[in-house]
C-alpha cells in the first residue's frame, strides 16, 4: 500500500503533467493578507490624529483639498504609514463633492490638470482611489485621461473604491500598466460598530478563501472603536496587516493563489474569480 504522503506527491506529479495546469502553494502555506484603508482623512483633525493611532500596517487616503490633510499626511509618513490621494469623483447622487473634484463636464485638459494638482496638494503619496465617483468611474474615456495623467510617475498605484458594479476604473488602470487592484469590503456601509464588526469578520473570512483581502473604511467613531479592540487580534487569527502597495504586489506576483486552472474553467467563470 502506498503511504498517504507519497500519494498525494503522485496525485500532484500526475497534475503538474496535465496542459495548461499549473499549481501553486496553497493557502495551507502562505499567511493569509488584508490591507485596511482610512478613507476620508483631511477635515476633521483629532478624528484623524485617533485614526493615525491605530495599530499596524494601515493605509491612508487623503482628500486633497481639506485643511488638515497636509498636517496629517506628514504625521503619517513620520509614523511609517502609507499614504494615498483620495480623489473626488463626481458621483451618480450629485453628492457634495468638494474642492479637487474630477466632474465629467470639464475638458482632458482641465481634468489631468485637476489630478496634477491634487496629487501634488498630499505628499507622500504611494497610490490613488476614488472618492464617490459612481458616475465617473464608468466612463472608459474619462478614466484614461485619469491614468494618464498619474503615468507621468510611475511608482503610483490605483485601488478602484468599487462605487459602482459598472466601474471601468480597474480596467483602464490595467490598460495603461498602473499597478492596481479593487476594494472587497467596505467595514461601515452603516455607521453601526455591531455592522463594522460582521464586515470584519468577513475580511476575514475573505482573506483566508482567497489568500488576500482589502477594506475601505472611514474614520467614524464607530469604525476607529471597533478596530481598536480588533487589531491586536489579528496575529492570533493568523493574518497579516500589510500597506496596499505590498498586497497589489502580492497579488500581481502570484504569490496569493492556489490552483490556476487556465483550460479548465470558462471564461466567466475566470473573470469572476478576480479578486
Amino acid at each position: 500500500m502506498v503511504a498517504p504522503h507519497k500519494l498525494l506527491r503522485i496525485v500532484l506529479t500526475g497534475l503538474c503533467l496535465l496542459p495548461g495546469l499549473t499549481v501553486q502553494a496553497g493557502p495551507q502555506d502562505v499567511t493569509p493578507v488584508i490591507s485596511i484603508i482610512i478613507d476620508d482623512l483631511g477635515y476633521q483633525y483629532k478624528a484623524g490624529l485617533r485614526a493615525l493611532r491605530l495599530n499596524g500596517n494601515i493605509t491612508y487616503a487623503f482628500l486633497p483639498q481639506a485643511p488638515f490633510t497636509r498636517q496629517l499626511a506628514e504625521r503619517a509618513h513620520r509614523q511609517q504609514k502609507e499614504i494615498m490621494l483620495h480623489l473626488p469623483m463626481e458621483s451618480e447622487n450629485e453628492n457634495r463633492l468638494g474642492p479637487g473634484a474630477l466632474t465629467q463636464c470639464m475638458s482632458e485638459t482641465e481634468f489631468k490638470s485637476r489630478v496634477r494638482t491634487s496629487l501634488a496638494a498630499v505628499p507622500h503619496v504611494s497610490g490613488f482611489n476614488n472618492h464617490m465617483g459612481s458616475h465617473l468611474t464608468k466612463s472608459p474615456r474619462l478614466m484614461s485621461w485619469l491614468m494618464q495623467a498619474m503615468m507621468f510617475r510611475d511608482d503610483l498605484y490605483f485601488v478602484d473604491s468599487r462605487t459602482t458594479l459598472e466601474t471601468v476604473a480597474q480596467q483602464e488602470a490595467e490598460r495603461r500598466q498602473i499597478a492596481t487592484t479593487r476594494r472587497d469590503i467596505f467595514l461601515d456601509y452603516e455607521r453601526d460598530a455591531s455592522i463594522v464588526a460582521d464586515q470584519l469578520a468577513e475580511l476575514v473570512r475573505h482573506a483566508r478563501r482567497h489568500g488576500s483581502a482589502l477594506a475601505i473604511g472611514h474614520p467614524y467613531s464607530e469604525t476607529l472603536s471597533t478596530l481598536e479592540a480588533w487589531l491586536p487580534s489579528l496575529q492570533q487569527q493568523g493574518i497579516k496587516l500589510v500597506p496596499v502597495s505590498k498586497l497589489i504586489h502580492l497579488r500581481q506576483q502570484g504569490s496569493i493563489a492556489t490552483w490556476q486552472l487556465s483550460s479548465f474553467h470558462s471564461p466567466r467563470v475566470a473573470k469572476n474569480s478576480k479578486p
